[in-house]
């Protein structure tokens, strides 16, 4: 069996000392397994995304020792594409439009029991109660309404029928060769966002085709995308794409206990490198062999 894997960062910060075991834990998997690393720009988010971030991921990633094929997928040079999935999706009737606004969501989301959601702020929605008729939509979208395409897990469970309980996945343990099979449950992230009036394209979108694509067999990531993998698999069996192997890994996290983030700039890669660190000490920091 083949072996390949990625590391697909968004450029919107400097990479950090998480994004570095994320990366170096992906890279290490192919190379002991014969396979291959997939480096992707995640930079659909036209609004955060710089060049020189984008720069950055590269310079810092060859700097730790890693090696990957060109030229890199870069995912704002393919949005025809994601709009085409997403068209798709909508002729199989599993995706809707949703004229709510994030304060909307939010207040509907208060009511609900709590799960990992959309956002650093656990946002659910679990679709509405009823879809808005043909003529009130027509009407909004003829006024121009800003609105989301959501993946509807109502309508995606009627159309599969029996085939929605059965989804799944391998997880790889972290650590070890260890694998076990997962129960997917689409639900815990409710209707996710799979594009919008003016972007063809999500993460969850994106991600699922972009693995799909370019033959990724093992998904490498950390322990918050969980939740999204329960979601991809659904997309997976609804566009009759392949499931890879997963394994989440734990989050590392500073001497506070607060995981590692863009905004902790004194522990971003670039900052280490200036100040003199060496690649062999960042993989000892993160609890990685030379």
């Amino acid at each position: 069996m083949s072996f390949i894997t990625r590391f697909a960062p968004s450029p919107t910060g400097f990479l950090h000392l998480g994004h570095a075991y994320s990366a170096i834990l992906a890279h290490d998997a192919a190379r002991a397994a014969g396979g291959e690393f997939l480096l992707r720009i995640e930079d659909i988010d036209a609004a955060r995304c710089r060049p020189e971030f984008e720069t950055a991921i590269h310079d810092d990633l060859a700097w730790l020792g890693l090696r990957w094929p060109t030229p890199v997928r870069r995912q704002s040079e393919h949005l025809a594409a994601y709009a085409a999935v997403l068209e798709r999706l909508n002729t199989l009737g599993v995706v809707y439009r949703c004229f709510l606004t994030r304060k909307e969501i939010v207040a509907l989301s208060l009511s609900a029991p709590h799960t990992p959601g959309e956002g650093s702020d656990g946002v659910v929605y679990a679709g509405p109660v009823q879809h808005m008729s043909a003529d009130e939509e027509e009407d909004r979208i003829s006024r121009g309404e800003p609105f989301a395409w959501r993946l509807s897990i109502r309508y995606s469970q009627d159309l599969l029928g029996e085939d929605f309980a059965r989804l799944g996945f391998v997880e790889r343990d972290e650590g070890s060769n260890t694998e076990h099979m997962v129960t997917a449950r689409p639900a815990l992230l409710g209707d996710v966002i799979l594009g919008r009036k003016d972007t063809p394209t999500s993460y969850h979108l994106s991600v699922t085709h972009d693995d799909a694509l370019q033959g990724v067999t093992h998904v490498i990531r950390g322990e918050d995308l969980r939740a999204s993998t329960h979601v991809h698999v659904l997309l997976q069996r609804l566009l009759g794409l392949p499931t890879p192997v997963y394994m989440h890994h734990h989050l590392l996290t500073g001497p506070d206990g607060k995981r590692y983030a863009k905004r902790d700039q004194s522990l971003t890669l670039a900052a280490l490198r200036q100040a003199g660190a060496y690649p062999a000490e960042i993989r000892a920091r993160i609890g990685l062999p030379a």
